[in-house]
């Protein structure tokens, strides 16, 4: 089968041959039908975000059909339309039977720490496959396994509550979910923050009040408008510590800052004016959980999530158009999702 594997790190990724791989007992092999481009790879390449051996094949946000299944396997038949979810676990240690399971002992990312689905197939154990209802196309059923599941964690994590005022921080593929899983929760006002027009209009169609970082300090707007307070729940979604700051400055009394976005960079706060102050909280956010995905999954069923609008490109299974998208990836570009349609 044909495969977009990282070599080197720095390096642009390469199309190869490799072979199908094989499933054991518990396992189903996927026929891939789409995989999203995440900001998360341009890391893995970089090497700023370490992986666990090369060659590897990326890609973590899957959708597909079931080819084959392991003679243990009942929890999806051949045919079935499916989503991943991420992790490969052993469904048994002490955070897996806690329902934490990103934190398995043995657990193991697709395109990170095993190969994953920028490729013709997929091998995984059965129970991180999750039904794709009919309604839902596997462009949207793929980049929903991480930028949508992602935005829904961290708005649990944070604790959002109906009527509360929530901002985003970067209006990528993450962030238009979190606007529209923020509003299907409840939320009162919401703010999307981004530097990119494109982002910001059509942040906007969604009933996001808009504000464009390149042209003023977002806090100080989030401020105006909310005459002072702040906001009750703060996403960022980027991974700089100065839109991390950001997330933190804008809360209200009380207020909770859900940070997703991955740095390597230090975040400097000043505890007692910036955090104790006003009791304010700073939530670290782990990818998101297996059991969460049947909710979102149902919500997007229902209309309270489209992803239609949210990609923006779909390519082939070529080196050369997947190394673009994450070049500009590393750029902070216009697009909200590119999906590899093999």
């Amino acid at each position: 089968m044909k495969a977009i594997q990282l070599i080197r790190l720095r390096q642009p990724l390469q199309l190869r041959e490799v072979g199908i791989p094989s499933i054991g007992p518990v396992d189903a092999l996927v026929r891939v039908k789409a995989a999203g481009i995440c900001h998360s790879d341009a890391h893995y390449r970089a090497g700023r975000s370490s992986v666990a051996g090369l060659p590897l094949t990326l890609g973590h946000e899957v959708a597909g059909v079931v080819e084959q299944i392991g003679p243990q396997v009942t929890e999806v038949r051949l045919g079935d339309r499916v989503c991943v979810h991420y992790l490969a676990t052993c469904g048994e240690c002490g955070p897996c039977r806690a329902g934490i399971e990103q934190f398995c002992r043995s657990g193991a990312m697709i395109g990170k720490h095993r190969d994953g689905g920028y490729a013709e197939f997929l091998s995984m154990p059965a129970r991180s496959l999750f039904r794709l209802p009919d309604e839902i196309p596997f462009d949207v059923g793929a980049i929903m396994m991480c930028s949508s599941a992602t935005a829904f964690h961290a708005l649990r994590k944070a604790r959002l509550k109906p009527g509360e005022s929530v901002a985003v921080f970067g209006l990528g593929g993450l962030g238009i979910s979190a606007i529209q899983l923020a509003r299907a929760l409840g939320a009162g006002q919401v703010f999307g923050i981004d530097i990119k027009e494109a982002k910001l209009a059509l942040a906007q169609t969604l009933g996001v009040t808009p504000i464009n970082a390149s042209q003023g300090d977002p806090v100080r707007e989030i401020l105006k408008q909310t005459d002072g307070r702040g906001v009750d729940v703060a996403l960022e979604l980027i991974g700089l510590p100065l839109t991390m700051r950001q997330a933190v400055l804008c809360l209200a009394v009380q207020g909770r800052a859900a940070l997703a976005g991955i740095t390597e960079q230090a975040l400097e706060l000043y505890p007692y004016h910036e955090l104790l102050n006003k009791e304010a909280e700073v939530i670290g956010v782990s990818d998101h959980l297996a059991e969460e995905l049947p909710e979102l999954i149902g919500m997007a069923r229902q209309g309270q999530l489209n992803l239609s609008s949210a990609v923006t490109r779909t390519v082939g299974l070529e080196a050369a158009a997947v190394n673009e998208v994450l070049d500009n990836l590393e750029k902070f570009g216009d697009s909200v999702r590119v999906v590899i349609v093999p």
